[in-house]
């Protein structure tokens, strides 16, 4: 199974995040930051906010998941195209930022950065495809589809409960962009997933 974008996308997030970390100035120039946006149109930020992190942890949280998933979103989207995968990367980028991006738009002390929403696209393609397997959640292994419930109820608690500095409408947002782009890419796997359902196979 080659995957080379997936590959690629995580080494060029680590090495800009891991340059970021000790450069203050690009960290700034890549974040999502409204009024950069709103004032100087300085629109790539809504992209290149994904390619930073907060903290090396934050940093090895994304980029574990989209090494796990990555590759088989990226091996059944080169079916239909090679463009497809890193088309659908990308515009996870800017999809699951946008909710926050518009609240904020005038918020000059709102800023967001990290690769999260991109990587609940993945996640959720996946579990569309796959629900019954058995994925690790804090080496904790359930299947597929109970993480997908937890993690939006979760998401949806901590999103109107705030406090924690984490764009949970991000992950939400992504998560919901990754199952629509699947579904407009392939109606089929609609069906496909609904009868996956009506067949549990833990770990299948």
């Amino acid at each position: 199974m080659e995957t080379p974008v997936t590959y690629a996308l995580i080494a060029i997030t680590c090495l800009v995040s891991w340059i970021a970390f000790n450069n203050r100035k690009l960290a700034d120039r890549l974040i999502l930051w409204p009024p950069a946006i709103d004032k100087h149109k300085q629109y790539d930020r809504l992209v290149t906010y994904g390619f930073i992190h907060a903290d090396f942890m934050h940093l090895l949280f994304n980029m574990l998941t989209l090494f796990f998933f990555g590759p088989q979103i990226e091996s059944l989207m080169g079916d239909v195209g090679v463009w497809v995968y890193p088309l659908f990367y990308v515009s996870a980028l800017v999809v699951s930022i946008l909710p926050t991006y518009l609240k904020n738009q005038h918020n000059p002390n709102y800023l967001s950065l990290g690769a999260s929403g991109a990587v609940s696209a993945i996640l959720f393609a996946y579990i569309l495809v796959r629900p019954w397997s058995i994925i690790g959640v804090f080496f904790i292994p359930m299947p597929a589809i109970l993480f997908a419930v937890l993690y939006v109820g979760y998401s949806i608690w901590m999103d109107r409960r705030g406090g924690d500095r984490i764009n949970h409408s991000a992950h939400l947002a992504g998560a919901a962009y990754g199952v629509l782009f699947m579904l407009v890419m392939e109606p089929r796997v609609l069906g496909h997933f609904l009868r996956q359902l009506q067949q549990p196979s833990f770990g299948g």
